[in-house]
């Protein structure tokens, strides 16, 4: 399909610079043939008991790094572990960088330019164990916000507990899964008496997820890889409620393109360990996730592809029309919207 159709205008006032407080207080759009203005505290009140919430667990790490190679000042993104102690990261300014050169971020905190490749990619090697870089980078590095959210220095002390949400348990992303900043105990606690049960996978949320669709055609265009983990227990979980009649809701895009890239062609959940590029456009058979929770994505961008495969491109072409009109709040710091699974 023409990248294009999957464009639109957003007025760039609608843009969340800082979330709702308290979180669930954020507007939920329930998209179906019709659409309803709500809250995410009345999401108790669109699920049924047995339905299963999705989440991912992973945790945002401290990814971005401010540092010096000699009188050279130098900022880097982490964004995917390549090997123990060395991470791809982009580099700013990266055009004078070489491979041996050393970069400064702090006293006990240095990197050796081991590669470099293409758009300002440089791959480090920070000579720790994972253990110990983690430590420093809680020290030394901050939030790596996404490029939409302004800061004049950076990200605050704030963004440490907005942009992480309360499922936080495994670190490893370079960015947050946004679906589930919308959630509270207060909430977890009203779908608790409601009947819904949670389950957690993990997938490790990357810079890439921001990167631009640079190609006229989506079957040209080469999706980033994640590394992702859906353990025995949680599959048949899954599977268990699914066989009870139970309606899978995945939590972000991020857990949808986990569950999918782990379900087998009968919408069985099997165990994954490893890396995914999944990749979906409209056409996509879904598997596995009957309902979708996610914030409102950017125009031409493949989660925008994604949620037009899971709901129509039509549809969500009208649910994005709706929203604009409303001031609903965009992107990571944004609103969200319950889409529900059409066949085309």
């Amino acid at each position: 399909m023409k990248v294009d159709a999957f464009d639109f205008h957003l007025p760039p006032s609608l843009i969340a610079q800082r979330p709702a407080v308290p979180r669930d207080a954020a507007r939920l759009l329930d998209v179906r043939d019709d659409f309803r203005d709500l809250s995410v505290r009345n999401l108790p009140e669109l699920l049924q008991p047995g339905d299963v919430l999705v989440f991912n667990d992973t945790r945002v790490i401290p990814a971005r790094l401010r540092g010096t190679r000699g009188a050279g000042r130098v900022e880097v993104t982490l964004h995917k572990a390549s090997g123990p102690g060395r991470w791809l990261a982009f580099a700013r300014p990266a055009r004078r960088l070489r491979p041996g050169d050393e970069i400064a971020f702090a006293p006990e905190l240095k990197a050796q330019v081991v590669e470099k490749h293409a758009g300002g990619e440089v791959e480090l090697d920070f000579d720790m164990s994972d253990a110990e870089l983690l430590r420093e980078l809680d020290r030394h590095g901050e939030m790596p916000l996404p490029p939409y959210i302004r800061r004049e220095s950076g990200s605050d002390a704030r963004d440490s507990e907005d942009y992480q949400t309360i499922f936080a348990a495994r670190p490893g992303a370079v960015a947050a899964p946004t679906a589930a900043l919308h959630f509270t105990p207060d909430l977890l606690e009203a779908l608790d008496r409601c009947g819904v049960s949670r389950e957690l996978v993990t997938l490790h949320v990357g810079a890439g997820t921001f990167l631009p669709v640079k190609v006229e055609d989506t079957a040209d265009h080469r999706m980033h890889a994640e590394f992702g983990i859906v353990t025995p227990e949680t599959a048949a979980a899954i599977n268990e409620a699914r066989a009870r009649g139970g309606r899978v809701v995945a939590v972000g895009t991020t857990s949808l393109r986990l569950l999918e890239s782990a379900a087998r062609a009968d919408g069985i959940l099997e165990p994954f360990t490893g890396e995914t590029d999944i990749f979906i456009t409209p056409g996509y058979r879904f598997r596995i996730v009957d309902l979708l929770l996610t914030n409102f994505h950017l125009p031409r961008s493949t989660l925008f592809m994604l949620v037009s495969a899971f709901a129509g491109l039509e549809r969500m072409r009208a649910a994005y029309e709706h929203a604009i009109r409303e001031g609903y709040r965009f992107y990571s710091y944004g609103d969200c919207c319950l889409l529900h699974r059409v066949e085309e």
